[in-house]
Order: structure tokens, then sequence, then C-alpha cells
């Protein structure tokens, strides 16, 4: 685990069961809260639709009816949440965590959001004696299966240490990166980088095709070399098999690609490569696959750019 602070005596404590309270059970969320239970957490659980959760309470959690709710009482209440009006809701709404939060308690968002969000969060934990934690994650599906995402950090170096039994148990590489919101303006970075490899290898693949080459073969030969990327060894396997469903979908893409060219812009940078690769996205989107992978790309070179 990579962290800026030696280990402290909270680590000695990091198996020691903690009542948690999770809002979200998409694809990854679900993942990683069924990681927390198996470490031998106490875990309540609240998703929009109760089906979702129907593994996670098979297995032991409990079920909470509200946000506030799976809050109540919980020594961490996690959230990892689509779009930042759902983290909007789930903290602010009626209803929400922030109604209900109390002193002691750590909020730790996993969600992708904007910065700004981050640090209203924070704010308004801080302003009742608990902590929040901005915490986003990278890695896909896979990564929260297999709990080896990557967590980028921003909040109370205090927090992030009482944290990391919880964060051990769902990743691999925990850095913190500064105060509140830093955790979301290195997500930005991350999206950026994976943005424009998958956009590299969605083209690529799809040269390779219309120049005849066999792609197996073609993947084979470049993916050791310094071609070799995340994208071109989890994502182009699937579009030979024809597999386009998520992993992580398109229309949340779309989501930090946006908050990524928003974030610039408040800096007074422009991104250009930012640019491109939202416009190809939200084309893709508008084009009838918003809920598809992001490897789903290639969809727009084969049936579009193809054919230009």
């Amino acid at each position: 685990m990579s962290s800026p602070h030696p280990p402290t005596p909270d680590r000695a404590t990091a198996t020691e069961p903690r009542r948690i309270g999770w809002v979200g059970t998409g694809i990854m969320g679900a993942s990683m809260a069924g990681h927390l239970l198996r470490a031998g957490h106490a875990v309540t659980v609240h998703s929009r639709t109760r089906a979702k959760a129907r593994h996670l309470l098979d297995a032991g959690a409990q079920w909470a009816e509200t946000p506030a709710e799976a809050a109540r009482g919980a020594d961490f209440v996690c959230t990892n949440v689509g779009l930042p009006s759902e983290v909007e809701a789930v903290h602010f709404g009626h209803d929400g965590v922030l109604s209900t939060v109390s002193e002691g308690q750590c909020l730790i968002d996993f969600s992708t959001s904007p910065p700004s969000l981050a640090r209203r969060i924070s704010e308004a934990a801080a302003s009742k004696g608990a902590a929040a934690l901005d915490a986003p994650v990278s890695g896909g599906d896979v990564g929260a299966r297999n709990a080896t995402l990557s967590i980028m950090v921003g909040g109370d170096p205090a927090a992030f240490e009482r944290a990391m039994p919880l964060f051990s148990a769902v990743g691999k590489a925990v850095v913190l990166q500064g105060s509140a919101g830093s955790g979301q303006r290195t997500k930005i970075v991350n999206q950026v980088l994976v943005a424009a490899s998958t956009l590299g290898m969605c083209e690529a693949m799809h040269y390779a095709q219309v120049a005849g080459l066999d792609p197996q073969r073609v993947l084979d030969a470049v993916s050791g070399g310094a071609a070799a990327s995340w994208a071109l060894s989890n994502l182009a396997p699937r579009i030979l098999r024809g597999d386009f469903e998520p992993g992580f979908m398109v229309e949340h893409l779309v989501k930090d690609l946006r908050i990524a060219r928003d974030e610039a812009q408040e800096l007074g940078e422009v991104l250009p490569l930012v640019d491109l690769c939202l416009s190809r996205y939200e084309h893709l989107a508008a084009s009838g696959h918003p809920r598809k992978g992001t490897q789903g790309l290639y969809l727009l070179y084969r049936d579009r750019l193809g054919k230009a």
C-alpha cells in the first residue's frame, strides 16, 4: 500500500470488524461491499433497487431503506454511485447521509465526481465533527472483483489512516493525494489517460482489421512491447470476442471527461485530447450505446468511421 505516512498502531487492528454503511450496488460497488463482508465487517447496504443487493443480503449484509438509515451508527459510511447528481442526492438529499452523520464517523465516497463536490461534502461532515474522504477508484469490474483497485484519496491524513483497513480490503494501490478534492483531481488525470489509451487501442485494432491482418496475432505481437497498456491487455481481447458489455460504461466515461473538461476550464487550461475523446464517446452514446463498455468505441470505428 502506498502512503505518505508510516504505519501507526491502528494498522495492527486492520482485521477488527467495523460497522459499515454502504450506499450503491452497481457493477463495482457490489463487488467492493462483498469484499468488506468477507473481511468480517458488519455491512448495512442501501441501493435504489433492492434486487441489486440481493447477493449481499444473502451473504449477511443488512438492508437499509435510505442512505440515512445505512449511515446511522456506522463507523464508516461508504458511497459508490454513478453520477454527480446521485452523489449529491445520497449526501445532501432528503434522508441523505449528512442528515444523520454524527461526530467521529468517517465518510468515504468511492464515486467519481467534481472536486468541488468533494470539498462540499468534507466541509459539511466537518461541521458535524465527522471526516470525509474522496476516494475514487480505477481498475474497472476486474479490479473490483479481484480487490486490486487503485484508490486515489483526498482528505485528512488521520482519517486516511483510520480507513486503511477498508481500503486494503478492496484495493491494491492506495495513495493519499492531499486535501479534500485531491482524490477527485487525481481521478481526472487517470480518466484522461484511460480515455486516450482506449481510443488509441480501438483505432489500432480497427486498422489491423481493415488492413487484412489477423487481430489476435497483432495483439500477441504488440502486447509485450512499448505499446502495452491496460486497455490493450484487458479490453482488446473483449473486442476480439465481440464482447462490448461493461466493465465501465460509456455514459460514465462521458461524465468523467466532462468533469475533466470543466475542471480544466476552471484552471484556465485547454486539454485538446480530452475534447477529442469526449466528442468520440458522446457520439458513441448518441448512437445508442451509452451503457456499453468503453471498448464499445470500436463499434464507432467499425460502423461509422469505417464507412466514411
